[in-house]
């Protein structure tokens, strides 16, 4: 301010004939010339999850990093039930994001597709051995059932010994539709040797499997032969499936399981949408 380096020169006349207030004045002197660009040294407003993160989540994602936040927060429902609404899980997701940029990787980012609600059910069945479950003490191999409501997401899923067949097909089947309370207008295969005959090249329909959907009011759909990415509406769940499965033993700490019921029942009533 030069008025204010000539002898005598008060701040106010110095302000007056630079053209401003004698409180600016006083803030140029001061050295606060941005104001409005210095940082806050105070908080806002209290933390939305009640320092449950800090005391409940970073504990957990130091022993398992591959938690993912939906499971992590349906940990901080059970642990503090009431203190957390539905909307604080994308406070939790930044956070964790947050979390990961020092202490490990990020997630996937995963695009989903768009879909008429109540057109098409897809079943598939997929290898659950990487889960390496055992039954009392025993491995146990199996595969999963896995029918899925293409555009609610929502699932059924159910623990297949042996192989894929007309049984396991109808009985999964049959209890998604009850379970969901009703029926898509179509439902999709991925080549089901259950469902379909292999040996023809027009690959048509099981007589067993075209009473069942006839029974059901449902039009049988299958993909195009060789075009692999048409029953991605399913397959790319079947990793979700398996992967929401691990974050769930990882917060079970153990794969064993006392009989088969007991993991049937572990699977019922895992949350996998």
């Amino acid at each position: 301010m030069s008025y204010r380096n000539k002898p005598k020169q008060t701040q106010s006349s110095a302000a007056a004939k630079a053209g401003f207030s004698s409180r600016s004045a006083r803030r140029i002197d001061a050295g606060q010339h941005n104001t409005s660009k210095l940082p806050r040294q105070y908080a806002t407003r209290k933390d939305p999850l009640n320092g449950l993160f800090e005391q409940h989540v970073v504990p957990l994602l130091e022993k398992e990093p591959s938690l993912q936040p939906i499971t992590l927060f349906e940990k901080l429902e059970e642990i503090a039930p009431g203190q957390l609404e539905r909307s604080q899980l994308r406070t939790l997701q930044r956070r964790i994001k947050t979390w990961r940029v020092i202490h490990g990787p990020e997630q996937d980012v995963i695009f989903r597709q768009k879909h008429t609600p109540g057109a098409m059910g897809i079943s598939d069945y997929t290898w659950a051995n990487e889960l390496n479950i055992t039954l009392a003490g025993n491995t146990f191999k199996h595969k999963l059932y896995h029918y899925r409501l293409v555009f609610s997401g929502w699932t059924y899923v159910e623990v297949v010994l042996g192989g894929e067949s007309f049984e396991s097909l109808s009985s999964g089947l049959q209890n998604a539709f009850w379970q969901s309370g009703g029926v898509p207008l179509t439902h999709r295969t991925d080549s089901l040797s259950a469902a379909f005959k292999n040996h023809t090249e027009a690959e048509v329909l099981t007589e067993r499997y075209t009473k069942l959907c006839t029974h059901y009011g449902v039009k049988a759909t299958r993909n195009n032969k060789g075009i692999a990415h048409e029953n991605g509406a399913i397959e790319g769940p079947n990793g979700h499936l398996k992967r929401k499965i691990e974050q769930q033993l990882l917060l079970r700490d153990s794969r064993d399981f006392t009989d088969l019921k007991q993991y049937r029942d572990f699977i019922n009533v895992i949350p996998v949408i």
